[in-house]
């Protein structure tokens, strides 16, 4: 007879399962069944942590946040573009560590506090910085919005790094689009080099802000 415990079923263990299953099989794919067969419970039992998916998704959206803010010092000495610089770039970083982890984060709500520190100190920044807490909260907003936009495009044609989804080879689509030669060409402007194209899209955002401000 075994002796073997198995750890208790709480949220933290159901989300930290949900999240190595996502690489596995999708959005589509993570089903509380499925979740409930990897854990080797009955799916009942993961209804009196969740009353459905989304709430499942909200607590994973949670964990992707704790994971990412994990042992990330904020720099008091940033100024107000490092800080959008350095926040985005950190959200697409964790969004592609999972598949579809852009789906994940859209959409879904925190389950507690794990964001308030962060959000606080960088509206503390930016304010410090001339921006008014209305202008100030736009431009955390906008760019959140835009990283998020972005990753759930580029995860659309890559789901993880490395991994290229059928119907996406270039050169495919440049002769489908023979008789629109710019749209044809701006296809690698679109589906290719997403490192470069991320950088230069939060730049343009940034610039704007500034613009729009009259930051410095």
């Amino acid at each position: 007879m075994s002796t073997e415990r198995r750890a208790p079923l709480d949220r933290e263990r159901v989300a930290d399962t949900a999240l190595r299953l996502l690489n596995e099989v999708g959005l589509d794919g993570l089903t509380l069944r499925a979740i409930a067969r990897e854990l080797d419970v009955k799916a009942p039992a993961l209804y009196w942590h969740f009353k459905d998916k989304q709430a499942l998704l909200d607590e994973m959206a949670t964990e992707m946040y704790r994971r990412m803010t994990a042992g990330a010092a904020l720099d008091a000495g940033d100024t107000w573009r490092e800080r959008l610089l350095k926040a985005n770039r950190g959200l697409r970083a964790a969004l592609l560590g999972y598949r579809d982890g852009a789906k994940v984060f859209s959409g879904s709500r925190f389950t507690g506090l794990v964001h308030a520190e962060q959000m606080e100190d960088s509206l503390r920044l930016l304010t410090a910085a001339g921006l008014t807490l209305p202008q100030a909260a736009r431009a955390l907003n906008t760019t959140y919005l835009y990283t998020l936009g972005f990753v759930t495009e580029e995860q659309g044609v890559e789901p993880l790094p490395g991994e290229r989804r059928e119907g996406f080879d270039l050169a495919e689509r440049a002769r489908l689009m023979a008789g629109f030669p710019l749209a044809a060409e701006a296809g690698r402007e679109i589906f290719e080099d997403y490192d470069r194209h991320f950088e230069e899209g939060l730049a343009l955002l940034i610039a704007g802000i500034a613009a729009r401000y009259g930051m410095d």
